[in-house]
C-alpha cells in the first residue's frame, strides 16, 4: 500500500481522525469526512466540519438555527448567498467555536498561494477547512485533503462529492474573484463555549417570521398584463413575484435565477420540516403548532420539488416556451406560497403561547 494509513490523536478536535497520507507530505486526505445532507451554499459546511470534530448536530438543525431553513428570496442566481439571517462565521461562533476569517479581493491576488498552504497545514493538523468556491460555484465547500502532484484539494460541496470526494485545482478558489468579488477560507478553532438551545431557537423562529412579512412595494400593474419589472424580494412578496412571473409570460423559459434557488428552497424548506419536528418535543406549550408548521414546510418543499425535477429536470430540461409547464410552475410555486404562509401562521402561534 503506497499510502499508509495513519491514526492521529489532535486534541483539538476531540476525536480521533483517520488520515491517508504519502510520504514527504503532498498528498493527504481526511478520511470519514460527510458528504453534504442538504443542498444548501452557506451553513451546511459548517456542519460537516464539526461532525467531523465530534459534534452531534443533525442536518436540519443547523438549517434551523442559522435561519437558512425558512429563506427564500429573489429570485435570482445570489438569494440563497444574499438573504441570510447571520453570515457563516457568526453561525461557527454561535456554536461556541473560534474562527478565523480570511477574505481576500481581486488586489490581493498575490497571497492566494500562502492561502492554499494555510488551508494545507490546516489539513496536515486533521481539520478539514471551510473554502469558497473550492468544488462549487460561489458557495463555502468543505476542503479535506490536497494532491500536490496533481495540483488538487479534495473534499465536498453541495452538489459535488456526494458520493466520492470531488477533487478540483487548488486555484479554482480564485474563480471567485470572477463571480462575486473575493474568495477566502474559514478556519474553524477552538471550542470557547456552548449554544444557549432555547434562545437560539426562539430568535431563529422570531427571525423567520420577520424574513416572511418583509415589506415589499406593491407589484406593478404591467399595461399588456406581462411581468413586471424584477425586485430582489423576500418571503411571500417573492413567491408572489415568482408565481406571477411564470402566470404573466406562459413563454418564459427558467432560468438561472430560477433554478439556482429551486435546488436550495426545496433542500432547506425540507430541512425546516425536520427542524420544527426536532425542536417540538422540548417545547410542549408550542409543540403542536411547530408541528403543524413542519407540516406545511414539507408541503412547501413538495411543491418546490415537482418544480425542480418534474418541470425542469434540474438544470437540464425546459429548454424552450412551454406555455403548459409556465402554468404548472404558476400553480406549484402558488400552492408553495399558501403553505409557507400557513406555517409562519403556525410559527407565530408558537411564539405566542410561550416558546
Amino acid at each position: 500500500m503506497n499510502r499508509p494509513v495513519l491514526l492521529l490523536a489532535v486534541g483539538l478536535l476531540g476525536a480521533v481522525p483517520l488520515l491517508s497520507a504519502a510520504p514527504g507530505g503532498k498528498k493527504m486526505v481526511l478520511e470519514g469526512v460527510d458528504r453534504y445532507r442538504v443542498c444548501e451554499a452557506m451553513f451546511e459546511a459548517v456542519r460537516v466540519v464539526l461532525s467531523y470534530r465530534g459534534e452531534q448536530y443533525s442536518p436540519a438543525y443547523i438549517q434551523g438555527r442559522s435561519g437558512a431553513a425558512f429563506r427564500v428570496a429573489g429570485p435570482c442566481p445570489c438569494a440563497p448567498t444574499c438573504s441570510t439571517q447571520m453570515d457563516t462565521p457568526a453561525l461557527v461562533k454561535l456554536l461556541g467555536y473560534a474562527v478565523e476569517s480570511v477574505t481576500l479581493t481581486e488586489d490581493q491576488r498575490d497571497q492566494v498561494p500562502k492561502l492554499i498552504e494555510r488551508i494545507k497545514e490546516e489539513v496536515r493538523a486533521g481539520r478539514p477547512v471551510i473554502v469558497w468556491n473550492a468544488f462549487t460555484n460561489a458557495e463555502w465547500d468543505v476542503v479535506c485533503g490536497f494532491d500536490d502532484e496533481k495540483k488538487q484539494f479534495v473534499g465536498r460541496g453541495s452538489y459535488q462529492g456526494l458520493d466520492d470526494y470531488a477533487r478540483a485545482d487548488q486555484n479554482r478558489l480564485t474563480e471567485g474573484f470572477g463571480i462575486c468579488g473575493f474568495t477566502g477560507a474559514l478556519f474553524i478553532g477552538k471550542k470557547t463555549g456552548k449554544l444557549e438551545d432555547r434562545q437560539a431557537e426562539r430568535a431563529a423562529l422570531e427571525e423567520a417570521v420577520r424574513h416572511a412579512r418583509t415589506p415589499a412595494e406593491p407589484l406593478p400593474d404591467t399595461p399588456d398584463g406581462g411581468e413586471p419589472p424584477w425586485r430582489f424580494r423576500e418571503g411571500l412578496a417573492c413567491y408572489d413575484a415568482w408565481a406571477r412571473g411564470f402566470r404573466a409570460d406562459p413563454r418564459k423559459v427558467p432560468g438561472p435565477g430560477d433554478r439556482y434557488p429551486l435546488s436550495i428552497y426545496r433542500s432547506t424548506h425540507r430541512a425546516a420540516a425536520d427542524f420544527l419536528h426536532e425542536i417540538a418535543a422540548k417545547h410542549p406549550r408550542a409543540k403542536a403548532h411547530l408541528e403543524r408548521a413542519a407540516e406545511h414546510f414539507a408541503a412547501d418543499a413538495d411543491c418546490l420539488d415537482e418544480c425542480y425535477w418534474k418541470l425542469m429536470q434540474g438544470w437540464e430540461g425546459w429548454k424552450e416556451p412551454d406555455p403548459a409547464k409556465a402554468a404548472r410552475a404558476a400553480a406549484l410555486l402558488g400552492q408553495a406560497r399558501d403553505h409557507y404562509a400557513q406555517e409562519i401562521a403556525a410559527i407565530e402561534r408558537a411564539l405566542a403561547s410561550g416558546l
